[in-house]
């Protein structure tokens, strides 16, 4: 592999690095700050995907970005009500609205499983046709996918330090000293989800432009690849206490991820064993900081061990 291939997959990698991490800045907010496992990553994704594209192919792909955030706030509305006001686990809330989304995106893609965009203006052709005889041509996608992710963490950045993202970190750490301080945990509760799920719906919505496609199945895995991407950024950066800080980790480690999704690819393996690789570098991703403690005893049980056998002889 040359020099301007090795160039170009690393773009590739970069940017669907970058759109993937707004998905795991999502869960930064609702996992790390919110305290809330949603499992409706999956079909919130594809919702975002399907009304961008649907939108797009309607003629407006300016407007096909708000659109697509406001469905994902409307999916993260659903997700907190059935969780603070009927009273439904949210691990089992997240996937009701997980597998009620699948119809949803059906019907809103006509009854098909797929809608082409490859005749359909979006806001990546825009600023292709914009950036056209400038030395910036060929780097469309990753403007576009970088500036979104600045402004959501400059965003998050911004409103985790406001009351209100205040409350919602106090609600993720000790929602009982909340509710004795008045505050109404159920209202914080949906408004944190209704924020990461816009961002779940804009990652889809950009990847599906991006891709010139989208299809029912293009949010399968999200909320795996978004988790383990998380904790990546979390187990690289443990030492990184400031919100910006943390957030752009959760970036860097999509970033990482999908340069070892990448790499996978490159070793010819087959389509049906990335989910297994997914699942491994979650594995890796979450059993690291207990390894990382056992390590010092693994290490003094060697050398006692040793130091036994050299005893003996």
């Amino acid at each position: 592999m040359d020099v301007s291939s090795a160039l170009s997959l690393l773009q590739t990698a970069a940017e669907l690095g970058l759109i993937s991490s707004l998905t795991v800045l999502s869960l930064f907010l609702s996992y790390s700050m919110l305290n809330v496992c949603d499992l409706s990553t999956d079909g919130c994704f594809t919702l975002g995907a399907v009304v961008g594209a649907v939108v797009a192919v309607s003629g407006h792909p300016l407007l096909s970005i708000p659109a697509a955030m406001a469905a994902g706030v409307l999916s993260g509305f659903v997700t907190a009500f059935l969780q603070t006001k009927m009273g439904i686990d949210s691990l089992l809330a997240g996937i009701i609205v997980n597998t009620g989304l699948y119809s949803v995106n059906i019907a809103a893609m006509g009854n098909t499983s797929l809608v082409n965009l490859n005749f359909t203006e979006t806001v990546f052709t825009k600023l292709e046709a914009a950036l056209e005889n400038t030395p910036f041509a060929g780097q469309y996608k990753l403007i576009i996918a970088l500036s979104a992710v600045i402004l959501v963490v400059l965003f998050l950045s911004f409103f985790l330090k406001t009351n209100l993202g205040l409350a919602l970190r106090a609600t993720g750490n000790n929602p009982d000293m909340v509710r004795s301080s008045s505050v109404n945990t159920a209202t914080i509760t949906i408004i944190g989800l209704c924020i990461s799920n816009s961002f779940t719906a804009l990652s889809g919505c950009l990847l599906a432009q991006s891709q010139k496609s989208a299809n029912i199945d293009m949010g399968t895995g999200m909320v795996t690849i978004a988790l383990a991407s998380l904790l990546i950024g979390g187990i690289l950066f443990s030492k990184r206490r400031g919100i910006a800080v943390r957030a752009v980790c959760s970036v860097v480690g999509a970033l990482i991820f999908r340069l070892v999704y990448t790499a996978a690819l490159r070793f010819n393996m087959p389509a049906y064993m990335l989910k297994l690789v997914s699942s491994v570098i979650v594995i890796i991703a979450i059993s690291a900081p207990y390894l990382k403690k056992q390590f010092p005893k693994i290490k003094r049980r060697l050398e006692l061990k040793s130091k036994k056998e050299v005893s003996k002889v």
